[in-house]
């Protein structure tokens, strides 16, 4: 077999240390090392699990913090979110393929590096969490996993979902364009906020504040749109 990184190495990548080291090791081993060493089990029935318990937490941050996406644009963000491009780039950010166990025809083939290996994989480990430690934990997990990847699902259609009601209503209204103009920026660099106003001629239609540009302009268009419609 390939030689691969313990699994304590792994948990202080992924920063949660298991309490039952026999699910981290099901979450950790692919279907081809069980045609080799049988007895052991595979990820699969873990990666069931995980995908459904991944599709919760996500669904229930978007409830919470976004009250103003309708369900289409909640079910959007979450698609975007679960789907296999997204799985990849997250499992490649704890280098989960360097700690898979796999039978020696999957490794010698990129095994380690293929898309379909790596969702299944981050999906288990999920449910893994889940198991061992419960639903806290797991959302621990996946909010800090997916951070980058959520605020950039949901900065796209927050801009233009609030940006492009904003534009029409005020198209419609005085045959003008709002204008965006950022108001401020504070916080260190890895913690920066943008605080962002939204403006018709010298009038302030509202603002908004987001850890990006982006989603500061989708904030201060939501906050204007409430205050027109008042």
């Amino acid at each position: 077999m390939e030689k691969t990184p313990v699994k304590a190495d792994f948990q202080s990548v992924l920063g949660v240390p298991f309490k039952n080291q026999s699910l981290l090791q099901q979450a950790l081993t692919h279907s081809s090392y069980v045609n080799e060493n049988p007895g052991l089990v595979s990820n699969e029935r873990l990666e069931f699990l995980g995908d459904a318990v991944l599709g919760l937490i996500i669904a229930a941050k978007l409830y919470r913090d976004y009250p103003a996406f309708p369900e289409g644009e909640m079910t959007r963000i979450r698609a975007a979110l679960v789907r296999g491009g997204t799985l990849t780039r997250v499992a490649k950010s704890v280098r989960l393929g360097d700690f898979l166990l796999m039978g020696k025809g999957e490794g010698a083939n990129a095994g380690r590096e293929k898309p379909s290996n790596l969702e299944a994989a981050i999906e288990a480990v999920i449910a893994a969490v889940y198991l061992d430690r419960g639903l806290p934990a797991a959302e621990e997990l996946v909010l800090k996993l997916f951070a980058g990847e959520f605020e950039q699902a949901a900065d796209k259609a927050g801009s233009i979902d609030y940006k492009s009601k904003l534009q029409e209503l005020i198209q419609s209204k005085y045959h003008k364009a709002p204008a965006y103009v950022l108001f401020g920026v504070s916080g260190p660099e890895q913690e920066r906020e943008f605080t962002v106003e939204v403006r018709l001629d010298e009038k302030v239609l509202g603002g908004g504040t987001g850890r990006s540009k982006k989603s500061a302009e989708a904030e201060a268009a939501r906050d204007a749109i409430g205050r027109l419609g008042k």
